[in-house]
């Protein structure tokens, strides 16, 4: 029944995948090269451009009229009178140059550049939200590798102490002062732990192939040591709080959102309004290009109030006051929902670096218990059962550390994404 255990392990166990020849980044490399790959972050920066020209063409109605230039070439199969000539032809070219200008609309060229500097006030908050998001998932990529290394030696340790613990139930079944059941027990302990480490081998090599992936890569990349772990965060709760309702990404998404809806509702409001434009038209007439035989021009103001339209505008302004309303209430209950938000991200830090200081000492007592459950079985003072429950205790802390450890480093990160503001090396950053 042993040799038949120890074929299976020999099955189960996989070598381990070498990383020497793997391309390794630091954190900063890994966030640098991700963000101008991210989609999302794409996007948000296309959105501001998109926004800062519809800036620039709300300004530019309150300086420039518009401007209109067309042509026509006709080709008659018999004559007929030609404008431009005062003769008969069978070919007649028209040019025209018509400008326009609105000299009074009702202030919606104001409202409408409001609009405009909301939303470009909103895209470039969704760019620094889409840079934050873009950041935090390439982060818990990189801690994935790092925990994954780490989780992975926890895993081969627990191999090498199983196989020394099989090698003393072994000799201690030959000598007849154990049963048969302890080899068998630790043989099982030992094709367990060979599992755990195919298990963790497999995450790894996942792990490494996402953080390639967010960084640009067509295969798998590592990740440097981190050079220190944060143990406290370099802004209190309550400036936290402050910080995300000031400069918070989503907070000022909703704000910006919010005045866009009510500038919509202003311009709208203006089609109550008259209506004043200056237009200018230049036309020439001839028979061929450029035509100059004839030419024509008209200056004119025209004024027009809108009496009804069949209920549309009111429409329009009824839909532009919900959208108001929709973005107020989106905006208040953001804002009051800020410090739950901060005090979730804060206190998830909190709590892991207090499971990682827990975890530590639990890793004290559990290397000391389990050298204590091996001396004894080796004595024979102790079952078997109390040398695998030290067994299990002390794995349980080796891992628990870890995870308790890159828990606290994402917590940070998600604070970061709330506040819009990065907090490393014992300072915040924008």
């Amino acid at each position: 029944m042993i040799g038949a255990l120890l074929l299976v392990l020999q099955v189960v166990a996989a070598p381990p995948a070498p990383a020497d020849s793997l391309p390794r980044v630091t954190l900063a490399e890994a966030l640098e090269r991700a963000t101008r790959l991210d989609p999302g972050y794409v996007s948000a920066l296309g959105q501001v451009d998109n926004a800062e020209w519809g800036r620039r063409n709300a300004i530019l109605a309150f300086i420039l009229p518009s401007l209109t230039l067309s042509t026509s070439y006709t080709q008659s199969t018999s004559p007929s009178f030609n404008f431009g000539t005062g003769g008969f032809s069978k070919q007649f070219v028209q040019a025209n140059a018509v400008a326009q200008y609105e000299l009074f609309n009702g202030g919606r060229r104001i409202f409408e550049l409001q609009r405009a500097k909301a939303d470009l006030e909103g895209a470039r908050a969704s760019e620094l939200e889409a840079r934050f998001l873009a950041a935090l998932a390439t982060e818990r990529a990189y801690y994935d590798v790092l925990g994954g290394r780490e989780l992975l030696a926890t895993a081969r340790e627990r191999i090498r102490r199983a196989e020394e613990q099989l090698a003393t139930a072994r000799a201690r079944v030959l000598s007849g002062a154990a049963v048969q059941t302890d080899s068998l027990t630790l043989l099982l302990e030992l094709q367990r732990s060979r599992v755990d480490e195919l298990r963790q081998a497999s995450a790894l090599d996942v792990a490494r192939l996402e953080l390639g992936r967010r960084i640009g890569l067509p295969g798998p990349a590592d990740a440097e040591p981190l050079p220190d772990e944060p143990t406290t965060l370099p802004i209190s709760h309550e400036a936290a709080v402050a910080l995300a309702l000031e400069q918070g990404p989503q907070y000022r998404i909703a704000r910006a959102a919010e005045r866009a809806a009510a500038a919509d509702l202003r311009a709208e409001r203006t089609a109550y309004l008259p209506q004043i434009v200056l237009s200018g038209q230049k036309s020439a007439f001839d028979t061929r290009y450029w035509p100059d035989a004839t030419t024509r021009g008209q200056f004119s103001i025209s004024a027009s109030l809108p009496v009804w339209d069949l209920g549309r505008r009111e429409l329009s302004i009824s839909q532009a006051r919900v959208r108001r309303d929709v973005n107020r209430a989106i905006r208040a209950d953001l804002e009051l929902a800020a410090r739950r938000d901060v005090a979730e991200a804060y206190q998830a830090f909190e709590v892991a670096v207090a499971v990682a200081a827990v975890a530590r000492e639990a890793l004290v007592v559990g290397r000391e218990n389990y050298r204590v459950q091996d001396a004894r079985y080796r004595a024979g003072a102790s079952t078997i059962l109390d040398l695998l429950e030290a067994q299990v205790s002390l794995s349980e802390a080796e891992s628990g550390l870890v995870q308790a450890r890159y828990a606290a480093l994402l917590a940070r990160a998600g604070l970061e994404v709330i506040i819009g503001r990065r907090l490393t090396n014992g300072q915040d950053t924008q």
